[in-house]
């Protein structure tokens, strides 16, 4: 019995925060125009987690992009300024996405 508990704990410990930043990810809208696997009007998370893959800054340019907007990078559609989401939550949502694979 303990050990199911235990290893309940640990799978809840490891999808929650997955979980937790999916729905700040809805709360602010950034659903709209992405997903975590597959090309909307933005790349899939996953795509964006893959070009970032490895860089040291990545958490920040990326919090940066989702609060000022940015183009170029994937296209010419533009991604616009997203004035509700504060730096912290920017930097939780960069995180995040950069956790995807």
């Amino acid at each position: 019995m303990k050990h199911t508990l235990f290893v309940l704990a640990a799978v809840a410990s490891m999808v929650a925060p997955a979980f937790a930043d999916q729905a700040l990810a809805q709360a602010k809208n950034c659903l709209s125009c992405h997903t975590v696997d597959k090309k909307i009007v933005g790349p899939a998370y996953k795509d964006v987690a893959k070009k970032y893959a490895g860089q040291k800054d990545a958490v920040e340019k990326l919090a940066s992009k989702i609060m000022k907007g940015g183009s170029g990078v994937w296209g010419v559609v533009p991604m616009p300024v997203n004035s509700q989401v504060n730096e912290a939550d920017a930097k939780k949502l960069a995180a995040w996405v950069l956790s995807l694979k």
